[in-house]
């Protein structure tokens, strides 16, 4: 495949079919490659809140091509949340475009790192590849997070001599 020459990011109001149908992909996804007391992904509500914002990747032609979100945990923290690119469209660079304006608009907010929770399992090694090299680093879990053999977590700072970029 190759990567797209352009793409639309924009901040979503979730309220279009495209994005429901994509988030219900991701939800099944997820579910279909852990337990079920193991996923964690915020369904179409969860993501509705007023401490998220999802952005979604539109090609120039209008199709929908993957969103991604960021959490206000407060303290200065932010989670990455509902991280999904469509089959159809992986490997050309979506999710590592929406992970990068995810990461500036954390700057932007003032965040100082950015946490994330992510399967284990091979199934989500892609996953895990693209977060480390973006400067995200293994970690121990946060929040209410259950310390399970199937999920990873990771962090990535924002300010200081180790932030990444």
């Amino acid at each position: 495949m190759t990567t797209l020459r352009s793409m639309d990011l924009r901040e979503d109001d979730l309220t279009g079919p495209e994005i429901s149908s994509l988030l219900d992909a991701h939800l099944a996804e997820m579910r279909s490659l852990s337990p079920p007391h193991q996923v964690f992904a915020l369904d179409l509500e969860g993501l509705r809140a007023h401490d998220v914002t999802v952005w979604t990747a539109w090609s120039e032609d209008g199709d929908l091509l993957g969103c991604g979100g960021i959490k206000d945990l407060g303290g200065g923290d932010g989670e990455v949340k509902a991280m999904h690119t469509l089959q159809r469209h992986r490997g050309r660079g979506v999710a590592r475009a929406i992970l990068d304006h995810v990461v500036r608009e954390a700057r932007a907010r003032g965040m100082r790192r950015l946490l994330l929770e992510t399967g284990a399992a091979e199934a989500y090694s892609g996953a895990r590849r693209l977060y480390g090299r973006s400067g995200f680093v293994p970690r121990g879990p946060f929040g209410d997070y259950p310390d399970t053999p199937f999920s990873a977590f990771m962090e990535l700072a924002l300010d200081g001599p180790d932030a990444g970029d």
